[in-house]
């Protein structure tokens, strides 16, 4: 399977991410990066509530079945925004997610159908 699997953050949700995240998330600027560790640490706690609070900007993403965006501030610059979506559980009841894309506003433009029928088959 692709990716880096089956993390867990302390009885949090459990996640993987794609290849392609992996090297989004190569190119942050430091201060990118902790604003995403600061946004990831936000989404962890409501994923374990089960209610998103509106400051992460949870929305689906269009033509792309079952991924979601969180959007944050990136400060002076343009907002950041991750992919998700939810993979199979690897432990009953605890949600496991699969990072797809990190960065600015330009993640979210591209082949969806192609990116969205690989992670189908990365979540089978």
């Amino acid at each position: 399977m692709p990716g880096t699997s089956c993390c867990q953050e302390d009885d949090g949700p459990t996640y993987e991410t794609l290849p392609r995240f992996t090297r989004d998330l190569e190119h942050l600027t430091p201060e990118q990066h902790r604003r995403f560790r600061r946004t990831v640490t936000a989404f962890v706690n409501d994923l374990r509530t089960g209610r998103f609070r509106p400051g992460l900007r949870v929305k689906r993403v269009q033509r792309a079945s079952g991924v979601y965006a969180i959007t944050w501030s990136m400060g002076s610059g343009p907002a950041g925004h991750a992919t998700w979506q939810y993979g199979p559980e690897v432990y009953p009841g605890i949600p496991h997610v699969i990072w797809r894309r990190v960065g600015t506003h330009d993640i979210l433009t591209g082949p969806w159908v192609r990116a969205s029928s690989a992670a189908q088959r990365v979540a089978e």
